[in-house]
């Protein structure tokens, strides 16, 4: 009878222990607020230009995360190039969103980038050829997520580090801003590194439709 009873109580656990877990991926994953209805016509693409940073706010809860880390600018959560080739605009990022080993540097439209979104913001280096960005930002296509967000390591990369170190093979003075995370005991360089920086303006702004 004791057996019966342990066997009951070690399947429940697991069965218990199963549903929080998927409960906290559905949580995870699970949309919040409105994201943006752009269309080929509106402004946006008129705007963009080669070498452009794209800066979104992802409807997540990773992105509520990311955007956390920043300290005086908390509007995006992400942030990816623009490359245009034969009139085609697509995004050059890295971005984490399966785990570990399987998330890549990756180039997907434009309309794929912005599925997601809530806020979006365009933004222009400063004395940097955006061409130049682009064309260093495709070698990277394929580099594994840096999941460990590790600076160090130019092996895997994290969204504002593929900018970093593009950046730094360009003009090696640019300094991005990072902050500490103290979670993780780890310097990260946050979304604001972009939005409020002297190395760029700020060419274009949408927030999320009510």
């Amino acid at each position: 009878m004791k057996t019966h009873n342990r066997k009951f109580y070690v399947l429940t656990g697991i069965i218990i222990f199963t549903l929080l877990i998927a409960s906290m991926c559905v949580y995870i994953i699970m949309p919040r607020g409105h994201t943006l209805k752009i269309e080929k016509n509106h402004g946006l693409f008129e705007i963009v230009e080669d070498g452009d940073i794209i800066c979104r706010l992802g409807n997540r809860l990773w992105s509520e995360i990311f955007s956390g880390l920043s300290v005086t600018d908390k509007r995006f959560s992400h942030i990816g190039i623009i490359r245009i080739h034969n009139d085609i605009v697509s995004v050059i990022h890295a971005e984490g969103s399966t785990g570990y080993g399987t998330d890549y540097v990756s180039e997907v439209s434009l309309d794929d980038f912005l599925q997601v979104a809530r806020r979006i913001g365009i933004f222009r280096t400063i004395n940097v050829n955006g061409n130049e960005i682009s064309h260093i930002a495709l070698e990277y296509v394929g580099i594994p997520f840096d999941w460990d967000f590790d600076l160090e390591d130019g092996s895997r990369l994290y969204c504002t580090e593929l900018l970093y170190v593009i950046l730094k093979r360009i003009k090696p003075e640019i300094q991005l801003n990072t902050v500490y995370y103290k979670r993780w005991g780890i310097d990260i360089i946050p979304l604001e590194a972009v939005s409020n920086s002297e190395y760029f303006s700020e060419v274009y702004y949408i927030d999320e439709i009510k």
